[in-house]
């Protein structure tokens, strides 16, 4: 789970983490009392998005002004503005993709004066089991390009869960970012306190970029972008609470309500299937045989046939769906509750595309047989590669 950058700052402020005071906003109204309260003589105006490269983004509308989604404003009247350019424009920028994403919040920060930009970021290093630090002196730019062009700017550090963290490791990054003098105790300090942050709200990711060091000596985190591990969600309630359904697909949206792992994709080919790695083996082969997967979609081990139904429903609400394919092997789920969900399903939804339906497993005859007494279009498949041939060619019967 994603949370907007106040949200993320407000964590920081709670966890003694140094970053720029400022405050949301959510009309044009709220931006100018929100400068108002700030001391200026420079305030920071922020659209707020799930998504990164926001100050190199554009708006889609012409009124919104050729500027990106983070602007320096050097007079109240300009925060107004640029309120009023931003709130409910489309911003677009390198991780929105071309459809982009409506503001409909603003953050209103007070300027700093910056000396240096620098990166670090925190994140769970699943090669090592371990909270990995990553730092480097080259802060407010793309990373990955960073890490591509020129690695030997990247300094890693891995923290072992036994003994967790110590001063040194502060005091490793702190060289490694060219600090110096009190600018060290200060990272020390950060770096605890990101890491506390991090443990304790269960985090996947925490980045900070620019992590700024301003002309009186000052370490600030000017940007936040957070990740949470969404399965140790319900230890946390005051994250939950932080949520920006706006931000995420309906359908996955939709599909977290049933508890169902679903993501959209590009393609036209809707696939249900029980188990991740079956998930993934069968999007697989619907490349190799000449099509592409319009979702990820895992029903569980247990899924019930309200569960399988609601399955049905998310991957039909995509219009790009041109065919459906289910895949699922009968282990603690038992197939012929799989046919009667599916079979419930194209009942009730009256299915117009192509349905291929492979089951194998627990029940598999059981299934097998309520499927084809149905009187329903059902395609039955043998095997994997059975059901992605039949899929394909009935698409591309179809078009």
């Amino acid at each position: 789970m994603n949370i907007h950058e106040y949200q993320a700052k407000e964590l920081f402020r709670q966890y003694g983490v140094p970053t720029p005071i400022g405050y949301p906003a959510f009309t044009v109204e709220e931006a100018v009392a929100a400068a108002q309260k700030l001391p200026g003589p420079v305030w920071v105006v922020k659209a707020q998005i799930h998504a990164g490269g926001r100050g190199k983004g554009k708006f889609k509308e012409p009124a919104a002004g050729e500027k990106g989604g983070v602007r320096l404003a050097k007079s109240i009247d300009e925060v107004r503005t640029y309120a009023e350019q931003m709130l409910g424009n489309t911003l677009v920028t390198v991780q929105t993709g071309p459809a982009g994403r409506v503001v409909k919040r603003l953050y209103i920060e007070n300027g700093s004066e910056i000396d240096r930009e620098l990166y670090l970021s925190a994140l769970v290093d699943r090669g090592t089991s371990r909270i990995a630090f990553i730092a480097s002196q080259a802060g407010g730019m793309d990373i990955e390009q960073v890490a591509h062009e020129t690695p030997e700017k990247i300094f890693t550090l891995s923290i072992d869960p036994a003994t967790g963290y110590s001063p040194f490791h502060g005091r490793k990054i702190a060289f490694a970012l060219g600090l110096t003098g009190d600018q060290v105790n200060q990272c020390v300090k950060m770096v605890g306190d990101l890491y506390r942050l991090f443990v304790e709200k269960d985090m996947s990711l925490l980045e900070v970029n620019p992590l700024i060091l301003t002309k009186d000596g000052k370490l600030l985190c000017l940007d936040a972008k957070f990740n949470f591990d969404s399965n140790a969600l319900f230890r946390h309630k005051d994250i939950q609470e932080l949520r920006d359904l706006d931000e995420e697909d309906p359908m996955e949206v939709e599909a977290s309500k049933y508890d169902l792992s679903y993501v959209k994709l590009d393609g036209n080919i809707g696939c249900m299937v029980n188990g991740a790695g079956l998930a993934m083996a069968t999007m697989d082969i619907i490349k190799l045989y000449g099509a592409e997967p319009a979702n990820f979609l895992d029903v569980g081990g247990g899924a019930s046939k309200e569960k399988v139904q609601a399955a049905f429903k998310i991957i039909l609400s995509d219009p790009a769906v041109e065919g459906i394919l289910v895949n699922i092997f009968g282990g603690i789920m038992r197939c012929d509750i799989i046919a009667e969900g599916v079979v419930a399903a194209a009942r009730e939804m009256e299915i117009k595309v192509p349905l291929v339906v492979r089951l194998e497993g627990t029940n598999v005859d059981l299934g097998k047989k309520i499927l084809a007494e149905s009187s329903l279009k059902i395609i039955p498949a043998d095997d994997l590669a059975d059901a992605a041939q039949k899929i394909t060619a009935e698409v591309k019967r179809a078009a």
